[in-house]
């Protein structure tokens, strides 16, 4: 029995660093398309509205997939989810490689196409992957596991923009395809080998009922949980309010403080810098044990970032004060938002029944990205009618008042009764 639960470790390990290996060659793949195709598109059209497409073509499928990919990998193989997802997305790859080489351009419709089948197959092995986390990887292995998934989003994030920029400038548009293709394939090979049954537990879910009598058993699910509920919430808020920030930080800083695009891409990347600081920091860390509580505290201090953020607006500064203020509040944003995320999805995958976890994790991947295209069309058309200063600061307000009526004592008092019990 000692044996078999030694091998069982050794493999859980093994898992830990080949899903660690396989997520940031495929996400540092995906985003060197991603940097390439959007270039592309402005530079064939000019028209900022055809790169809003592309985006549109990458958000709206993961929403109108969610509920389906969700329960799709709580009724079959998550790894057979995963390993299709992978092949679809690198045949449509090669399609696209054939097509440039044959006809020595690509229409933007069909990229626009591609672009929907990669976000479409990323959300249902995105979200099968989630669900398998407390199946490849021990408990105790958990909070490491999420940290070491947000540290190589992050340095995928850090990398691919400047390999981006310099592939788009040497290679033509095929062999950045090929490029993506290969992190495809590698990626396919490693969870290949994995086991996705290691640590998992047997279904009890009836795979005979039909697709919508599932479906709702996970909203039932997740509206008699309260931390879910209001996890959700939340979630749905903050992302609103942030279109204010995802709009509004390009804006400032390019349009009203004409940042050259050189210092912008650092003030950028500080971003994704925050997040593997504080994604390393929770690696080695211990698990929070009111979660919840940490990141309402989180996101009160995005807030007031958000809130000071159009400082330089109001306040004359140096270009070199403007140009370290913007980095440090980068990297804050990103270290807070993994302050944020991480203590919650461990104690998601810790507390949420196995036979439901796709459903829960797509209703609040849907629910947190339902109104972000809405909000970036509603804060880009207000920072044209009025001034920044006045939009971040009011977003801000409404972001920080909102989480502490969604997260106010009496809710977390419900979720986390003992915390009152020693407090009293």
């Amino acid at each position: 029995m000692a044996m078999k639960e030694r091998q069982k470790m050794k493999r859980a390990v093994y898992h830990l660093w080949t899903f660690t290996i396989s997520k940031f060659i495929s996400n540092f793949g995906a985003q060197i398309f991603a940097f390439a195709v959007s270039f592309y598109i402005l530079q064939v059209t000019g028209s900022a509205s055809s790169f809003a497409i592309n985006l549109l073509c990458n958000v709206l499928p993961r929403i109108a997939a969610g509920p389906f990919a969700g329960l799709a990998a709580d009724r079959f193989s998550r790894k057979k989810i995963i390993i299709l997802s992978h092949l679809i997305t690198g045949v449509t790859i090669l399609g696209l490689i054939l097509l440039h080489i044959y006809s020595s351009e690509v229409s933007i419709p069909i990229l626009y196409a591609a672009t929907a089948i990669f976000s479409l197959a990323s959300s249902f092995s995105g979200i099968a992957f989630t669900s398998s986390i407390t199946s490849l990887v021990d408990h105790e292995q958990i909070q490491r596991a999420m940290s070491l998934n947000q540290m190589v989003i992050s340095m995928a994030a850090v990398a691919s923009p400047a390999a981006g920029g310099i592939l788009y400038g040497f290679l033509s548009l095929h062999l950045i395809f090929m490029i993506y293709f290969a992190a495809i394939i590698i990626a396919l090979i490693l969870e290949a080998t994995m086991d996705f049954t290691l640590y998992g537990k047997p279904r009890t879910e009836n795979i005979q009922e039909s697709m919508w009598v599932n479906m709702k058993k996970g909203f039932v699910y997740v509206k008699g949980s309260t931390i879910l509920v209001t996890i959700i919430s939340i979630a749905f808020v903050v992302n609103f309010f942030m279109g204010a920030f995802q709009v509004g930080y390009s804006y400032i800083l390019i349009d009203q403080l004409k940042m050259p695009a050189e210092h912008f891409g650092i003030a950028e990347s500080a971003l994704a810098i925050g997040m593997l600081v504080i994604a390393i920091y929770m690696s080695m860390a211990k698990e929070f044990k009111y979660p919840l509580v940490i990141s309402k505290y989180g996101i009160l201090f995005l807030g007031l970032i958000i809130g000071v953020y159009s400082l330089p607006l109001i306040i004359s500064f140096s270009y070199w004060l403007v140009f370290a203020y913007f980095s440090v509040l980068m990297f804050l944003i990103g270290a807070s938002t993994t302050f944020i995320n991480t203590p919650i999805q461990v104690m998601m995958q810790r507390d949420i029944d196995d036979e439901y976890k796709g459903r829960v994790f797509s209703i609040v991947e849907t629910g947190a990205q339902a109104l972000v295209p809405a909000g970036t069309l509603l804060f880009g058309v207000l920072y044209d009618l009025f001034p920044a200063p006045w939009i971040m600061t009011s977003s801000a307000c409404l972001l920080m008042a909102s989480v502490l009526f969604l997260a106010r004592s009496t809710v977390i008092q419900k979720v986390y009764p003992e915390k009152f019990e020693q407090i009293s």
